[in-house]
């Protein structure tokens, strides 16, 4: 991890967390308010095909706002449709965060066999002028900051709702994030529990 924030601070890049999450349509448990004695209860279908993907980035650089920049997959259960996300569905999220950004990248992600595939090694070569790729260690979630807006993002608006279909969900996902994206001390936020810092010249150490 500090060979990352060493090649960070050398380019003046921005170093960025990568990780991916999901949700159906039965929700997420989350406190609510109720009467004292008396347990909320909210009825969801107890069955139902769809799922919205997650895969977001958590961008970091000293004197910079924190961002949040992410992609959505939406997995309607027909038969043949991809569940999930393709190598080259990753290999987007980073030329989008590089255009935004508009600075090198130093990129963190786990051990994820999309992450490992020919072609993704191949772009990150074909890039290795503003793209810089680290591996987690194995097993090391509580490492990466972009966990805490997984938890973020479940206590807040999709937390116990019971989504009439899956395009309500997706609106109501966007819509969560969009908040967070707006709220950079909320990423902030991200960073001390995984035990990294951010400081100038140094950019990410542990």
């Amino acid at each position: 991890m500090a060979a990352g924030g060493r090649s960070a601070a050398a380019t003046g890049a921005w170093i960025c967390f990568e990780d991916e999450a999901g949700q159906g349509l039965r929700p997420p448990r989350a406190r609510t308010w109720g009467r004292r004695g008396h347990t909320p209860v909210i009825h969801v279908r107890g069955r139902g095909s769809g799922r919205v993907n997650i895969a977001a980035l958590v961008c970091y650089k000293p004197g910079e706002r924190s961002r949040l920049i992410y992609r959505l997959h939406i997995y309607h259960g027909r038969k043949g449709e991809p569940k999930t996300f393709g190598w080259m569905d990753y290999r987007d999220l980073i030329l989008s965060a590089h255009a935004q950004l508009a600075a090198p990248i130093v990129l963190i992600w786990d051990n994820l066999n999309l992450h490992l595939v020919p072609g993704m090694k191949t772009f990150a070569a074909e890039h290795a002028d503003w793209l810089t790729i680290v591996q987690f260690p194995a097993y090391a979630p509580d490492l990466n900051p972009t966990e805490g807006i997984w938890s973020l993002l479940k206590r807040g608006a999709p937390a116990n709702l019971a989504a009439a279909d899956l395009p309500q969900l997706v609106r109501v996902i966007k819509r969560a994030l969009k908040k967070i994206q707006y709220r950079p001390h909320l990423i902030d936020g991200c960073l001390p529990p995984t035990g990294l810092t951010m400081r100038t010249g140094v950019d990410i150490t542990n």
